[in-house]
């Protein structure tokens, strides 16, 4: 009898990404995720030890496609630096990767080896913004005001409620975008 395939890695660690978005680390169960996958959960041994070695796979996996992937498509997309950091944001907050970011930033908050791994995917992220700056803006506490600017507006429009009046959410953060993304010298 030839022997049933495995379920492969990857379909337990996207499984598993989709349960964290949707109900944070709590909601990652190998039970769970077998139903889901429609398969026996003993194959979830052949590929993890236990559920904290998933729980770092779906870490690293998330990492990579922040982080990796995004500077990756970043530097081979080409362009100015303004339509570097718009493609970076495009591609770091997409809603394939949005609801995975915000729960690994709530886990942040209970879990210190999570929170290390946050400071390190934002320091990589908003190093990216310093290095853009700084192709067309010579001040260094300008060049850090406007990376802290744009990523806390990259970051926070995903949590705020706010009415925007007659411009509307969209309309508001390109406004924003654009006045910090300005550059000034040149009269842009």
């Amino acid at each position: 009898m030839p022997a049933v395939p495995r379920t492969p890695r990857h379909r337990w660690v996207d499984a598993g990404l989709d349960a964290l978005a949707v109900g944070g680390p709590d909601a990652v169960r190998v039970e769970a995720l077998a139903a889901e996958l429609g398969v026996t959960k003993g194959g979830f041994y052949g590929h993890f030890a236990n559920r904290e070695a998933l729980l770092a796979a779906l870490l690293d996996e998330w990492e990579r496609r922040v982080t990796d992937d995004v500077l990756r498509r970043v530097e081979a997309d080409g362009g100015a630096a303004p339509a570097k950091m718009r493609r970076a944001g495009a591609l770091t907050f997409s809603e394939e990767v949005l609801p995975i970011d915000l729960a690994v930033r709530a886990w942040a908050h209970r879990d210190e080896s999570v929170a290390a791994r946050l400071r390190r995917v934002d320091n990589v992220r908003i190093g990216l913004l310093r290095e853009q700056f700084a192709t067309y803006v010579s001040d260094p506490d300008e060049i850090e005001a406007r990376s802290v600017l744009a990523f806390a507006t990259a970051i926070g429009h995903h949590l705020m409620a706010a009415d925007h009046g007659r411009y509307g959410k969209d309309r508001a953060l390109d406004l924003a975008a654009a006045f910090v993304m300005a550059d000034r010298e040149a009269g842009r």
